[in-house]
């Protein structure tokens, strides 16, 4: 049996930033990967897809905007060369997770599945078995398909199988209200798809902001139809497609859609169930992920696990800071423990939501004393200029200016927000980014503009003011 000091359990992004920071550092490493190239779900199915999905998408559904300027666009889209750009962006990427690079790292690369024979043995395709001295686990995730009546039997596409589709379904429903589900949903809509989300809650994006989930509930609905409160209680086959049965719990009624496709998006599971945990004695919670500590060890000291995998925050950029830490403390020996608070998330509709640390409600809920900064696009002349105008900047401070939460609705606010991630993180007060200065006009003045707004409060508001009026008077 070939013995490692690092054994990476599946190659998504947290594994393969262990695998390869272990390697670079002389470590003994191997990496075992279910499938004939590394890359995982945010690669294949997820981040990447997705990504150029959209961006096809709104392209799209730019052109078509611009027949008052005397420009026609083809309604039919060929569905074949669109998923064919897609493929072309997951290639292009796919050069840098490749399995020979990380052979060339000196990883030995395992094709097959991984599971435990004992707490330092892992077998391989039911036969050979490989022992290691620290052993990481980074199986991620993959869709969960709800048990709903005649769902199989009839069919339905997630965001694994939809980059697969041939033909744009003229009728899409939509099944759940959260990132991935909008993503696409908005996606196939201005492709032009006539689509249909239902949500069980009482809104879209849960997580966000209240003031973000409201005003994408507006710019959604104009491009789709959104039902919250609603249950699909059955499908069945209709004449013209899939019938989907549901009740509205608001409109306390049942009614019925048919429609060409049903998209599940309805949250994700662990990959866990093939791992044969029990042999190791590795626990996991109620729904399948594997308890971690503040070092991400599992209750197994030696036995870590990193992404989607541990049930903390589901995204790639996480992973791989997971995996960042995984290596200096499993290979190194060093006790560094995991800070989620500066960690932003995107999601990529159209116009982009940013979200960074606590929403004003749970402000409110931890019973913070706090201030709240907001500052409409409309505002800024560069969204003006773009005609980009729908969105905010919402940042929440402690009583200092220190940044407690920052939120954005916006066109690629994902990449202007980043001023509200360093500051957060390097604990610089919200007021020292209205020092900086901005090339006009810039989108990222939207920041700097709310930046300003906390000065204006602190000037204008309470004792100050009365101070600086007595001290002009006695200047003059």
């Amino acid at each position: 049996m070939k013995k490692y000091d690092l054994i990476v359990i599946g190659g998504g992004a947290g594994g393969l930033t262990v695998a390869a920071g272990a390697a670079s550092l002389g470590g003994k490493v191997a990496l075992i990967e279910k499938e004939e190239q590394p890359g995982g779900d945010c690669l294949h199915f997820g981040c990447v897809p997705s990504k150029a999905l959209i961006e096809i998408a709104n392209r799209i559904k730019s052109a078509r905007s611009l027949e008052e300027f005397g420009v026609h666009v083809s309604e039919n889209i060929r569905m074949e060369a669109v998923m064919k750009k897609v493929k072309e962006a997951i290639d292009h990427i796919q050069v840098h997770d490749d399995a020979d690079r990380f052979r060339k790292l000196g990883v030995d690369v395992y094709i097959g599945m991984g599971a435990f024979q004992s707490k330092n043995e892992v077998i391989i395709n039911s036969g050979e078995i490989i022992v290691g001295k620290r052993i990481v686990i980074s199986t991620g995730s993959r869709p969960f398909v709800p048990s709903i009546p005649g769902l199989k039997e009839n069919g339905f596409i997630t965001n694994e199988t939809i980059f697969s589709i041939s033909k744009l379904p003229k009728r899409l429903l939509v099944l759940g209200g959260g990132p991935i589900g909008i993503e696409m949903a908005q996606a196939m809509a201005r492709l032009g798809s006539d689509v249909t989300v239902v949500e069980r809650s009482d809104g879209v994006l849960g997580k966000e902001d209240e003031d973000v989930q409201q005003l994408m509930n507006d710019v959604l609905s104009k491009e789709m139809m959104l039902l919250y409160n609603a249950n699909v209680k059955s499908i069945e086959s209709g004449p013209n497609g899939k019938v989907v049965h549901l009740t509205v719990e608001t409109a306390e009624q049942e009614i019925s859609i048919e429609v060409d496709e049903i998209l599940v998006a309805t949250g994700r599971t662990p990959n866990t169930d093939k791992l044969q945990l029990n042999k190791a004695n590795v626990q996991t919670d109620d729904r399948g992920h594997i308890k971690v500590n503040v070092r991400l060890q599992t209750n197994i000291p030696h036995i870590y696990a990193v992404g989607d995998i541990n049930g903390t925050l589901p995204f790639t950029h996480v992973a791989g800071m997971e995996g960042k830490l995984v290596v200096q403390n499993a290979l190194i020996g060093l006790r560094r423990k995991i800070d989620y608070s500066n960690v932003p998330w995107v999601t990529y509709t159209s116009p982009e939501i940013f979200h960074l640390g606590l929403t004003e409600a749970e402000a409110k809920e931890q019973g913070l004393d706090y201030d709240a900064y907001k500052v409409d696009l409309s505002e800024v002349d560069r969204f003006v200029t773009d005609h980009q105008t729908t969105g905010f900047v919402k940042i929440i401070t402690d009583k200092k200016g220190h940044i407690l939460g920052a939120h954005a609705i916006g066109k690629h606010a994902g990449d202007w927000m980043q001023e509200a991630v360093f500051s957060k993180q390097f604990k610089k007060k919200l007021g020292s980014i209205s020092n900086v200065i901005h090339p006009y006009p810039n989108h990222s003045a939207a920041v700097q503009r709310t930046a300003d707004a906390y000065w204006r409060k602190k000037l204008f508001e309470g004792f100050l003011p009365k101070v600086m009026e007595r001290y002009i008077r006695w200047f003059r």
